[in-house]
């Protein structure tokens, strides 16, 4: 699995540096994008190919191999081109370079390939908004143009490199305005990009507020990859959830006067949707139903150590709020295809209705989609200790007419839903 840094920004703002220091302290492997432009313009001056000559600049393409291993050093085919690719020469034609499309096209392609199955930082102009629309961490670097160019000034001086604090100025004016202005892979912030200004902030700084966000991101992903894990159907798994089950359903009799009306059909797959007023309403239909009922669930609910252990044993599928979320519904209709029990309480929240007063269409696209029947659930209770609580199963209502992706329609099959648990919620008999 890939993981991908994008540091975007204008030349001078400490892209090279931090990500050369943050890819050693978090093992993030170094794809100098902008080193990769300058060997394919020093090629072009080394083999006197103007800019125009795109049938010879693609015959460049072609053939051109650039070696990144080594973080320290730049090979151009066969040789080391660290130093060469900073020249005067490369440095004023590089920007123009770049914006050819056809170089741009192949530099993102490779930098794409070589990202491939790798955790990677990549640091450049257009990474998080063009190369990797997708990256998991976009950070954009600025700083005012003046402290830029002092920047790579002092930096050219300690590699030996000849050129004048006012030959950088201007000619970092003039990329900027030209990497902006690119019809390709403009220099742009993307807009979930975390900007930070260097201008007044040390090396240190600036890599101690990226590092930051990397690792923040990293625990991120771990934890949803253990949300959506899927816990294989073992005969341990089963064990434990039998016992499991027992244990809790025998609480929740001890904890609550438990009324049931009607019951859910011994086979077949059914949506069941239920009227949700508090935390405990979906354990009291998962607990006290003989057939394994597998109810959707906002993802939050996972991030409890506990409840996400539960969660698993009892195959809840999590679910991103207010989004289309299409791993679950994946889930969801997988569940139904196999002739299983799927829960969704359509209000979408706590006391939903109250909040918003529109109940979420999911269950009822799903029912006319799969041609599955929907059971109704009322619950009525206070939910306070050795109180009544009633649980009211419908009869199973059929959305056959419902059929087809008409919107209105499936909101008119919605309301029918919500119409009868509402009216389930009132039987106490």
């Amino acid at each position: 699995m890939s993981f991908v840094v994008a540091i975007d920004g204008p030349a001078g703002t400490g892209k090279g540096t931090v990500t050369e220091i943050l890819s050693k302290k978090l093992k993030l492997i170094n794809i100098d994008t902008g080193a990769m432009y300058r060997c394919v313009t020093l090629d072009m001056l080394n083999k006197n190919v103007g800019l125009e000559d795109i049938d010879k600049i693609k015959e460049i393409l072609d053939t051109i191999k650039i070696d990144l291993e080594d973080s320290k050093k730049v090979i151009l085919n066969g040789e080391d081109v660290t130093s060469k690719i900073r020249s005067k020469e490369v440095t004023t034609l590089v920007s123009q370079v770049s914006s050819i499309k056809e170089v741009r096209f192949a530099m993102a392609g490779l930098q794409r390939k070589m990202a491939e199955n790798m955790s990677v930082i990549m640091e450049g102009r257009d990474i998080g908004t063009y190369v990797f629309p997708t990256a998991d961490v976009k950070i954009y670097l600025d700083a005012d143009v003046e402290e830029r160019a002092k920047r790579r000034y002092k930096q050219n001086q300690e590699k030996g490199i000849d050129m004048s604090y006012e030959d950088i100025l201007e000619n970092i004016k003039k990329r900027d305005e030209n990497d902006k202005n690119k019809e390709i892979g403009a220099l742009k912030v993307a807009q979930d990009a975390h900007v930070i200004d260097t201008t007044k902030m040390t090396i240190k700084q600036v890599v101690k507020q990226i590092e930051k966000i990397i690792k923040d991101k990293q625990k991120q992903i771990k934890l949803l990859e253990r949300i959506y894990s899927i816990r294989p159907e073992t005969k341990w798994k089963k064990f434990v959830r039998k016992l499991t089950k027992g244990f809790l359903s025998g609480l929740y009799h001890i904890g609550y006067r438990i009324k049931i009306n009607g019951k859910v059909p011994d086979e077949g797959s059914y949506i069941i949707c239920a009227n949700h007023i508090n935390y405990l309403d979906a354990a009291a239909i998962v607990l006290l139903n003989k057939r394994m009922i597998h109810f959707v669930a906002k993802e939050d609910l996972f991030r409890f150590r506990i409840l996400n252990w539960l969660a698993h044993l009892f195959d809840i599928i999590p679910i991103k709020r207010d989004m289309q979320d299409m791993e679950a519904m994946k889930r969801c209709l997988k569940t139904l295809k196999s002739g299983e029990l799927l829960g969704i309480f359509p209000e979408g929240t706590r006391k939903g209705l109250e909040k918003t007063g529109k109940a979420k269409n999911g269950a009822a696209y799903m029912a006319i989609k799969t041609g599955t029947p929907v059971i109704p659930v009322g619950i009525h209770g206070s939910f306070k200790p050795f109180t009544k609580v009633y649980i009211n199963y419908g009869e199973p209502i059929n959305l056959k007419e419902y059929q087809g992706k008409d919107k209105e329609k499936i909101d008119e099959a919605t309301k029918l839903i919500m119409d009868k648990i509402v009216m389930l919620t009132k039987k106490e008999n």
